[in-house]
């Protein structure tokens, strides 16, 4: 029966305990064990004296019976001063890994960019723009300027314009002359026509109450016609 000394995981979820112990090889890691030879506490610190407790003296005579340490027991041997430190030899330890590389390749790739950029040549200065204001200056007289211009080429046509309004003056005043003239005379007209409407008016008046009055002694007769007849028959 092969026996080695190694740790056997107790504690809780990521609150991990070992216990030093010398068991069967083909024991499972966390299964029956022969003896407990330690604890082993990771979540104290480095220097604390807790942190391994080896009975060393149980270990070393389960190595003279030919029990063989782990890696992990034995560099704690070796800490520990129980043997002498062995030297290892393990040159992937120091081949980094897939990220590792990458990230220095990124590294690299950025130091790259930086320095071409600063070895580009400076860009040259824009040129100064000009400010709002002034511009808006600027446009504002030309604006000015073009409405005086065409002001000035209307002035002409305005002149125009004023001479023949002067010029009309004097027919506009005899037109209204003769329409001062012809006032009286339309409204004796109107006078007139308006009289000859009211007797107009009188006379239709007069007639229809003759036609009226016709009327009504053609009827007074018809009734005594008819009431005279009424008695003859009665007799």
């Amino acid at each position: 029966m092969a026996i080695k000394i190694r740790l056997a995981r107790g504690g809780s979820k990521k609150r991990p305990f070992y216990r030093i112990v010398a068991a069967d090889s083909r024991m499972p890691r966390d299964g029956r064990f022969i003896e407990r030879l330690g604890t082993y506490n990771p979540l104290l610190a480095k220097d604390s004296e807790e942190r391994v407790k080896m009975n060393v003296e149980r270990i070393q005579h389960w190595m003279g019976l030919g029990a063989q340490p782990t890696d992990r027991i034995r560099r704690m041997l070796e800490a520990a001063g129980a043997l002498e430190a062995t030297a290892r030899n393990n040159p992937e330890a120091a081949v980094p890994g897939a990220k590792a590389k990458k990230r220095a390749e990124e590294k690299v790739a950025k130091a790259a960019a930086a320095a071409e950029a600063a070895a580009a040549p400076a860009p040259a200065p824009a040129p100064a723009e000009e400010p709002a204001e002034e511009v808006v200056a600027d446009e504002a007289a030309v604006e000015v300027a073009e409405v005086e211009a065409e002001v000035t080429k209307a002035e002409p046509e305005v002149a125009e314009v004023e001479a023949e309004v002067t010029k009309a003056e004097p027919e506009v005043a005899e037109a209204e002359a003769e329409v001062t003239e012809v006032e009286p005379e339309v409204a004796e007209a109107e006078v007139a026509e308006a009289g000859d409407a009211e007797v107009e008016v009188a006379e239709a008046k007069v007639a229809e109450a003759g036609d009226a009055e016709a009327g009504n002694a053609e009827a007074g007769d018809a009734e005594a016609g008819e009431k005279a007849a009424g008695k003859t028959a009665a007799e």
